[in-house]
């Protein structure tokens, strides 16, 4: 436990910060006007440092976190990320600590989950949605999703100050911290002799070895950052002459190598289905799980943080506009933000929850986290990786995915 002590005080909430908020406010023009006044709501952490330390370590002896349960009643209705929530929280706990039902769907992009709000005319009968912190300014516009009620969610004040007002939503009227990663990939060793470090090693591997058994993440700007990311190019660009080179290569070359377009691999990585595939960190870690469950060896399979860059995200807890039951969705967010209930949800889908005193919280209710590695990053690690910015380059990214899904046949 003393190693996993010393990983996990290298949280980097200030790297995150720096790099989450400077690309959003770079794009959006819009400053940081309400950090201030977030941070006083949220209340004081003596023990944090400068570098986004923990506290002193008597955090949730002394009773320093927020616990209330607002109690609600009726069916709740979330759209979400595969896999992205503890089985019980969205089933048994829920409907016994919170009387309510819920029922939960999962889509694969932001893309998607815009589309779906966007042509429903505010009738999407969804409650709680979880969209990409920069996607959230459009969806304010586009009036779809609606403002949260904070007086029904004071557990917002567990969360630490460094992932709250982003600028994407200065005040967080409409949106709070679900949990951050990043993205990389996973390679069985025994089917792939290659020792593998970085993207450009993805990408040839899925071309050769691994030809017809290579999955990505079903997500544009996701499918073409390791691209990108492979030679030295912003995967934030505009230019044409990088639009058009990251085309070439994705489409002729490196589509008809793929076998699935796949934004949740790990459970089809454990049924074998791949001998390498594109995930989020968290899903990776799954992996290892649902490996060993199914008869596997989980060592065989290596993960590899994305290299020279990769992606850094934040999902966020919005409410849908129109939303039948805003009551029980403010009620259920407020719930999971209680360090017990973030903990164990955290321990489930593995990306770190942004609850302040992580270093605490992991000690006292979960001291077995296996894999921290995967879910806790080092300052050097957080300077490799790169947000994502809402440019026009995205509809040509949307383009470049579906005619690789076309030559790929998928």
């Amino acid at each position: 436990m003393s190693n996993e002590k010393k990983q996990l005080k290298m949280l980097a909430p200030e790297g995150f910060r720096e790099k989450l908020s400077r690309r959003a406010f770079l794009q959006g023009g819009t400053a940081v006007a309400g950090f201030a006044l977030i941070a006083v709501a949220c209340g004081s952490s003596d023990g944090d440092s400068a570098e986004g330390g923990e506290a002193s370590g008597e955090g949730l002896a002394t009773g320093d976190w927020s616990r209330v349960i607002n109690q609600s009643s009726g069916t709740l209705a979330m759209y979400t990320w595969g896999d992205y929530n503890d089985p019980d929280l969205v089933g048994e706990l829920a409907a016994s600590t919170l009387n309510v039902t819920m029922k939960v769907d999962y889509y694969a992009s932001n893309e998607d989950l815009i589309t779906k709000l966007a042509t429903s005319g505010g009738s999407s009968g969804f409650d709680i949605v979880v969209p990409t912190g920069p996607y959230i300014p459009q969806m304010i516009e586009k009036g779809l999703i609606q403002k949260l009620d904070k007086s029904l969610i004071p557990n917002m004040a567990n969360v630490d100050q460094n992932y709250l007002a982003q600028a994407w939503d200065p005040t967080n009227e409409y949106s709070v911290c679900k949990d951050w990663g990043t993205v990389g990939y996973l390679y069985d060793s025994t089917k792939i002799s290659k020792e593998m470090t970085n993207w450009q090693d993805f990408l040839d591997v899925c071309m050769g070895e691994a030809s017809g058994n290579c999955a990505v993440i079903d997500g544009a700007p996701n499918y073409c950052g390791p691209w990108f990311w492979a030679n030295g190019i912003d995967w934030n660009t505009e230019k044409p002459e990088d639009l058009d080179a990251c085309e070439k290569f994705l489409v002729d070359e490196f589509a008809q190598h793929i076998k699935a377009f796949d934004s949740y691999p790990s459970a089809k990585i454990a049924e074998g289905a791949f001998s390498i595939a594109m995930a989020w960190n968290g899903d990776a870690r799954q992996a290892y799980t649902r490996i060993e469950e199914a008869g596997g060896n989980p060592d065989d399979w290596k993960w590899v943080l994305g290299a020279p860059e990769t992606e850094l995200w934040m999902d966020n807890y919005c409410i849908a506009a129109g939303a039948p039951n805003a009551e029980a969705a403010n009620a259920w967010i407020n719930w999971d933000l209680i360090p017990e209930v973030s903990i164990k949800d955290l321990s489930y889908h593995g990306y770190h929850t942004g609850m302040k005193n992580m270093s605490t919280l992991i000690s006292e209710v979960a001291p077995d986290l296996t894999r921290a590695d995967m879910i806790f990053f080092g300052n050097e690690q957080v300077s490799t990786m790169r947000t994502q910015v809402i440019t026009p380059a995205l509809d040509r990214l949307i383009d470049i995915l579906n005619k690789s899904k076309a030559k790929a046949g998928g």
